[in-house]
């Protein structure tokens, strides 16, 4: 089974800019990007075996890893209008 690493630049790769720019700037996509990719990372880990956790747990994960990538993606659009 092959895992794959979800980084947000590669999600969006249209903003990396943007991303790079927010994260230096905005203390709440920065913390929120922090988030992001910590959830990312235990996911992968999780998935490759480095760590178990039960189904439901990684489940969970994977929710709150859409739910900051939604809310990151919002940032980024917003900040693209202004």
């Amino acid at each position: 089974m092959q895992v794959e690493h979800h980084p947000l630049a590669t999600e969006f790769p249209e903003h990396k800019d943007a991303i790079h720019h927010l994260k230096m700037n905005n203390a709440h996509f920065a913390k929120l990007f922090g988030e992001y990719d910590d959830t990312d990372k235990a996911i992968v880990r999780a998935e490759t075996g480095v760590e178990h956790l039960g189904d439901a747990d990684l489940e969970n994960l994977k929710k709150v890893r859409i739910s900051l990538k939604d809310q990151l993606f919002h940032i980024l659009q917003t900040a693209g209008k202004a």
